[in-house]
């Protein structure tokens, strides 16, 4: 009698670790759900890059210091500022790195720089975003942090990183109409 209540105990037991060691290699709807948000998102991305890139290419340099209206952004200006908010998105409140200060960051102001080292950097700020949303871990989808006194996700943070590259790139749009310049065909899915 022992020795059958003590089989029944490790066959539950056994039962028990095989349930554990199953369950946890299945993959949860919602992982699978954060997993395909990233791959999705970095197409989006991906396509916003090439359509951006293509702008700023179709703009003359000589132009590029346009500005609309005297309050208003000039062309290169709303280039940098789109480098310097997607590196803020995503390497300081997506990654966690120090905060570049606006006011005193050399590396996306304009100053001196030629329309190839502007669209240069700009290159280099998407490969390093891309490069952190790739190893971004979904956990940390509903970390919250401080947005302009506001309380955001992480989730919400990629949201706003590529919206607010298309409020600019509209900015920069409008730039190449009033110069009479017809600007590239849309790039679907971003």
């Amino acid at each position: 009698m022992a020795a059958l209540t003590n089989t029944i105990k490790i066959m539950k037991q056994t039962l028990i670790l095989i349930t554990i060691i199953l369950f946890n290699t299945m993959e949860s709807p919602l992982v699978a759900q954060q997993d395909n948000f990233i791959k999705d998102y970095l197409e989006r991305l991906e396509n916003s890059r090439k359509y951006l890139i293509a702008v700023a290419q179709t703009m003359p340099e000589d132009k590029y210091n346009f500005k609309a209206t005297p309050e208003s952004l000039s062309f290169a200006e709303n280039l940098m500022h789109i480098g310097y908010a997607m590196d803020w998105h995503s390497q300081s409140l997506l990654g966690e790195r120090e905060s570049r200060e606006w006011k005193t960051d050399t590396v996306f102001k304009v100053n001196n720089k030629s329309k190839e080292e502007m669209i240069a950097l700009l290159n280099k700020t998407f490969d390093e975003t891309v490069t952190l949303i790739r190893q971004f871990d979904p956990v940390h989808f509903n970390d919250q942090l401080d947005y302009f006194g506001l309380t955001r996700t992480k989730r919400q943070i990629f949201l706003l990183l590529t919206d607010h590259i298309t409020h600019h790139r509209g900015q920069m749009l409008v730039h190449m109409r009033l110069n009479g310049l017809v600007p590239p065909r849309y790039v679907l899915f971003q």
